[in-house]
């Protein structure tokens, strides 16, 4: 993504499958800390929005959405 360009937070329904959601799931808790009353707290979601993020980042979405033939 260009580093020039402001990022926009934006809310949209995907479809991933239910193992890609299953590994960000057992990921998220893996990494989670414990809190005093031994309790995992970690927002999947969260997670799950930081990871497509990234990914999009990373693979230049941009790009691929700048291409007529994409749609």
């Amino acid at each position: 993504m260009s580093e020039s360009s402001p990022l926009v937070r934006v809310h949209v329904n995907i479809e991933i499958s239910a193992a890609a959601l299953q590994a960000v799931v057992t990921h998220s808790k893996q990494k989670a800390a414990m809190d005093k009353a031994g309790a995992q707290r970690m927002d999947t979601a969260d997670m799950l929005g930081d990871l497509i993020s990234r990914f999009l980042q990373e693979k230049d979405f941009v790009a691929f959405a700048e291409s007529q033939e994409n749609y």
